[in-house]
């Protein structure tokens, strides 16, 4: 069952510039604190989806020149949410329940933890202090970060899809690929995230084989109140 869902969202998100990766929703629980928890039994077929350099092109453009009256709010929070909503579509026997990434609890926590997700998922390895043996920061704040095996970090995670009326007891978890494999490149990841992540060398801590265009690296660099004028929208 995992595999015809998964093919599914493959043919409808690929030519979107999206992915999507399975996951059983046990896997992201067990690694978090229980306030965390997604609400759902442990063999819940989940999927992590994420957006890859090509989504500007494939999916945020086209989706502006068809709907730019309509447009209220992040035009790429609402180009994903479009499309991610259009799933259920796809799935008229399933239950399909979406969070985005943007989403709040009314406690003020994330609705999920995207990074997490993502790596309980096999979709990418998520960096963190713990990773570093000899670690060099002290008493500092450091934030952990995700890389992709393909895109380094020119990717974000952008929502969950789940099937809560599908239980896959048997989903195989894959483990996310080690990409930043020594000790000196991790800490030059997480230093340069940390503390220079407006200059986006840390996107680059591996070899990429695609990273955003000049186009799109300028309207993510631009503040979100002007990024409307870029697009060709009025706010």
């Amino acid at each position: 069952m995992e595999r015809r869902v998964a093919e599914r969202l493959h043919s409808a998100l690929g030519p979107l510039g999206l992915e999507a990766h399975a996951f059983k929703v046990g896997w992201y629980n067990a690694v978090l604190q229980p306030a965390f928890h997604l609400p759902y039994p442990d063999d819940t077929l989940a999927f992590v989806v994420l957006s890859t350099p090509s989504m500007f092109d494939k999916a945020l453009k086209p989706f502006v020149n068809k709907e730019q009256l309509k447009i209220i709010r992040d035009p790429v929070d609402q180009c994903v949410s479009h499309h991610l909503s259009r799933m259920k579509e796809k799935f008229p026997d399933q239950r399909v329940d979406i969070m985005f990434d943007y989403e709040m609890l009314p406690s003020r926590k994330p609705k999920f933890l995207a990074q997490t997700a993502a790596h309980v998922a096999g979709a990418a390895y998520y960096y963190q202090r713990k990773d570093v043996k000899l670690d060099p920061w002290g008493k500092k704040k450091i934030f952990g970060v995700c890389i992709h095996p393909k895109y380094g970090g020119w990717f974000a995670i952008r929502g969950l899809l789940l099937f809560p009326d599908i239980q896959v007891p048997f989903l195989e978890q894959p483990a996310p690929i080690d990409c930043v494999g020594t000790e000196e490149k991790r800490i030059e990841l997480l230093e340069q995230f940390n503390f220079h992540w407006q200059d986006g060398r840390y996107r680059d801590i591996i070899e990429v084989k695609e990273r955003y265009s000049e186009e799109q690296k300028a309207y993510f660099a631009t503040p979100p109140a002007e990024r409307f004028r870029l697009l060709g929208l009025s706010q």
